[in-house]
C-alpha cells in the first residue's frame, strides 16, 4: 500500500463491501420490524380473543342464572304452563342466542317447548343415543346446571343445551333446558370490530368447526390463538385467526422492493468484470469446442454435406471430399449442377435435389449414384435433415452420405445366388420327377406311333379312301400337341430367366403346378383335390416362381402320405380370398410335423429327409416374401400338416 493508498483490488472491493453492509443492515432492520409487528400482533390477538371469550362467558353465565331463576319459579308454581310460555318468550326475545326452551319430565320425555314443536325438537329420542342425554342425567343426579355437548340440529345448525333441574318441595319434578345456537351466539356476542380483524370460530375437542364469524375476505391466514369456552365446556374452544392487513402488505412490498434494488445495485458492481471473465471463458470454450468438433468431423467415415435453402454447398467434411475426390474449397459455394453428379443421370439427380429442397426427402434416406473426380461412379445412401440455427430458423439441409457400392455389389451377388439356387431347386425337382414325366410323355408318343402305323397300313389297302385317315390323323395331332405341352412346360419351368412381375392368375398357377404333380400323385396313389372358393385371384407375380412354391409344397404333401392306407391319401389344395389378400392352403393327412422340428422348418439346410438338401421351404418362403406375401405352417388337429401362403391381390396393391 504505497503512499498510504489502498491497493487496487482493495479499492475496487470497497463499494461492494459497503453495499453488502447496507444490504445486511437493511435485512436486520426489516427482520426487527417484522419481529416487532409479529409480537405486537400476537399480544393484540390474545387480548382480543380473551375479551371475546369473556363476553361469551358473561352472556352464557347470565343465561344460566336466568334459567335457574325460571326453574325456581316453575317449582314454586307447580310447573305453570302459562308462566313457562310467558317467561320463555321473554327470555328468547332478550337472549337471541337461545333458540328454544323445553321442559322435560324426570324421564327425559318432552312436556312442552317454546316455541312449540312437533315431537323432539332435535330429532333425538330420550336415551343413550340422544347427545343431550348425558347432560340431562348429570343435571338430574347433581341438581345443578349441566351443559350438553354440541350436536347438529336440522333447523338451527350446531347447538348445545343448558340443563337446569326443577324441584318442588325438594323433589325433582322436571328439567328445564335451553337450546343455544353456536352461530347465533357468535353473531350477537362477537362485535363487528373483532370480526373485521379476525375470523372467530368455535371448535370441538377434535378440531371440527361448529360455527364461525368473520368480516374479512379470506386471504393468507396469519397467527391464531385458542381459548377454552367455559361454560359450556365439553371440549369447546373459541379460536381467533388473524389475516394480514393491506397496510402491512404494502409496507412489506415496499421493503422487499428496497431490498431487491439494493441487491441489484450490489450485483451491478460486478457485472462488467464478470461479463469480461465470461466472455473470455466463452471464447476459450468456443475455440476448444470448434477444435473438438473439427477433430470429430475429420475422424468420421460418413460424408457430411450442408446446403443452404438455395441448394448452395456451405460445408463438406473430409470424408465427403475423400469420397468424391474434390477438395472442400472446390465444392463450397457451388450451386447445381454439382461436379460429382453423374451427367447421364443429371435429370433424375436434379429432380431429387428439388424434392429435398422442398422438404420432401424420404425419411429412410434414398440411394443415388455419384461420380468421383476420376470419372468412377459409385452408389451412395443419403439421409437429409433440416439445418436449424441457434435462433431456431431453418437455414438449409444437412446430409449424411454413405458409400454403399460394396453393399450393392453384395446384394446383387446374393440375388444372383438366390436365383441360381431357385433354378437348381427346379432342376432337382424335375430330376426327381423324371421317371414320372417320362411315363407321362411316353403315353402320347406311343399313341402317335400307333396312329401313324395304322395310317400307313390303310395306305396299302386296296379299298383305301383319304377320308378314313382324317380321324386317326386328328387324334395323332392331339397327342403330338399334348407331348409338346409337356415338353414346353418342363422347359419353361427349368429355363433360366429373370424374375418378371406381371399380372398373374393364381388359379392358372395352381392348375399348371398340379399338372406336374398329378402323375407323381397317381404313382403314389394320392388323390389331389382342388377347391376354388373364388373364381379368380389376380396378383402381381412371376408365374414360374409361384408355380415352384406350389409344386414344392404339394410334392412334400404327396411324399408325406406315402406310408398311409390308400383311402387316407388325400391332398387338399384351396384357393380363397380374405380381405385384400389371396390365400392358398395345402393340407395333407400325413403324420404331421413334430413340435421340436417346427421352429426350424424354414431354416436353410434343415431337412428331415434322408437325401434332402434342406433348401426347399427356405426357397419357398424367400419367393413368397419377394412377392410381398407370407408363408407359414399350421398343425391340423385331425392330423397332417397345413402350409398356407398369402399374397396381396392386385386390386388391393
Amino acid at each position: 500500500m504505497p503512499n498510504g493508498l489502498p491497493s487496487r483490488p482493495a479499492f475496487q472491493a470497497m463499494p461492494a463491501v459497503a453495499m453488502v453492509l447496507v444490504v445486511m443492515l437493511l435485512g436486520v432492520l426489516l427482520w426487527l420490524l417484522h419481529r416487532s409487528d409479529v409480537e405486537e400482533e400476537r399480544l393484540t390477538l390474545i387480548k382480543d380473543i380473551l375479551w371475546v371469550e369473556q363476553n361469551i362467558h358473561f352472556h352464557l353465565t347470565s343465561d344460566e342464572e336466568k334459567l335457574a331463576q325460571l326453574a325456581a319459579d316453575l317449582g314454586r308454581r307447580s310447573l305453570s304452563l302459562e308462566l313457562f310460555e310467558n317467561a320463555g318468550h321473554a327470555l328468547i326475545a332478550n337472549n337471541p342466542e337461545i333458540q328454544r326452551l323445553t321442559l322435560r319430565g324426570d324421564d327425559g320425555v318432552l312436556s312442552v317447548a317454546v316455541p312449540p314443536v312437533q315431537g323432539e325438537p332435535s330429532g333425538f329420542v330420550p336415551g343413550e343415543q340422544a347427545p343431550w342425554w348425558p347432560a340431562f342425567q348429570l343435571a338430574r343426579s347433581t341438581g345443578r346446571v349441566s351443559w350438553s355437548q354440541a350436536y347438529a340440529n336440522a333447523n338451527n345448525g350446531m347447538v348445545f343445551e343448558a340443563m337446569v333441574p326443577v324441584y318442588q318441595d325438594h323433589d325433582l319434578v322436571a328439567v328445564l333446558s335451553a337450546e343455544i345456537s353456536v352461530d347465533s351466539m357468535l353473531t350477537h356476542h362477537v362485535p363487528w370490530w373483532v370480526a373485521e380483524k379476525y375470523k372467530i370460530e368455535v371448535i370441538d375437542q377434535g378440531g371440527t368447526v361448529l360455527g364461525a364469524k368473520t368480516g374479512v375476505q379470506l386471504t393468507e391466514p396469519g397467527a391464531s390463538h385458542q381459548v377454552r369456552l367455559e361454560p359450556p365446556g365439553q371440549g369447546l374452544s373459541v379460536v381467533a385467526t388473524i389475516y394480514a392487513s393491506e397496510g402491512k402488505l404494502v409496507r412489506n412490498v415496499l421493503a422487499a422492493a428496497i431490498f431487491i434494488l439494493a441487491l441489484l445495485a450490489l450485483s451491478s458492481l460486478g457485472l462488467v468484470r464478470r461479463h469480461l471473465r465470461r466472455r473470455l471463458a466463452a471464447e476459450l470454450a468456443l475455440s476448444q469446442e470448434h477444435a473438438f468438433r473439427k477433430a470429430m468431423e475429420d475422424s468420421l467415415t460418413v460424408g457430411m454435406r450442408a446446403r443452404d435453402l438455395d441448394g448452395r454447398v456451405t460445408y463438406v467434411n473430409p470424408a465427403f471430399c475423400h469420397m468424391v475426390g474434390w477438395q472442400a474449397d472446390e465444392l463450397v459455394g457451388r450451386v447445381p449442377p454439382m461436379p460429382y453428379w453423374v451427367p447421364e443421370l443429371l435429370e433424375d439427380t436434379l429432380r431429387m435435389h428439388h424434392k429435398v429442397l422442398a422438404g420432401n426427402a424420404p425419411r429412410d434416406g434414398f440411394e443415388i449414384q455419384f461420380r468421383r473426380q476420376n470419372g468412377e461412379t459409385f452408389w451412395a445412401l443419403v439421409y437429409e435433415a433440416p439445418l436449424i440455427d441457434a435462433q431456431g430458423q431453418h437455414t438449409g439441409w444437412m446430409a449424411s452420405v454413405v458409400d454403399i457400392t460394396e453393399r450393392k455389389a453384395a446384394e446383387e451377388m446374393a440375388h444372383q445366388q438366390q436365383e441360381k439356387l431357385q433354378r437348381t431347386s427346379r432342376l432337382i425337382t424335375m430330376g426327381e420327377m423324371a421317371s414320372t414325366l417320362a411315363h407321362e410323355l411316353n403315353q402320347p408318343l406311343s399313341a402317335i406311333a400307333s396312329y401313324a402305323t395304322g395310317c400307313l397300313n390303310r395306305l396299302g389297302a386296296d379299298n383305301f379312301t383319304p377320308e378314313e385317315l382324317r380321324p386317326p390323323l386328328s387324334k395323332l395331332v392331339t397327342q403330338a400337341q399334348r407331348a409338346g405341352q409337356i415338353i414346353r412346360r418342363v422347359h419353361d419351368f427349368v429355363r433360366k430367366s429373370e424374375p418378371r412381375l406381371q399380372v398373374c392368375s393364381l388359379r392358372q398357377v395352381l392348375a399348371d403346378a398340379l399338372s406336374f404333380v398329378d402323375p407323381d400323385a397317381r404313382k403314389h396313389g394320392v388323390a389331389v383335390v382342388l377347391d376354388k372358393q373364388v373364381s379368380e385371384a389376380l396378383v402381381d407375380g412371376d408365374h414360374v416362381m409361384l408355380e415352384q412354391v406350389v409344386l414344392n409344397l404339394t410334392r412334400n404333401g404327396v411324399e408325406a402320405m406315402s406310408g398311409l392306407p390308400p383311402r387316407s391319401r388325400r391332398l387338399e389344395v384351396t384357393l380363397s380370398a380374405e380381405g385384400d389378400s389371396a390365400r392358398v392352403t395345402i393340407r395333407d393327412h400325413g403324420p404331421g410335423i413334430a413340435p421340436e422340428v417346427r421352429e426350424n422348418l424354414f431354416q436353410p439346410f434343415f431337412t428331415t429327409k434322408a437325401e434332402g438338401m434342406g433348401m426347399g421351404l427356405n426357397i419357398c418362403r424367400s419367393i413368397i416374401e419377394f412377392h410381398r406375401g407370407r408363408l407359414w405352417f399350421e398343425p391340423h388337429p385331425d392330423g397332417g400338416s397345413v402350409f398356407i401362403f398369402s399374397l396381396p391381390l392386385r386390386s388391393a396393391a
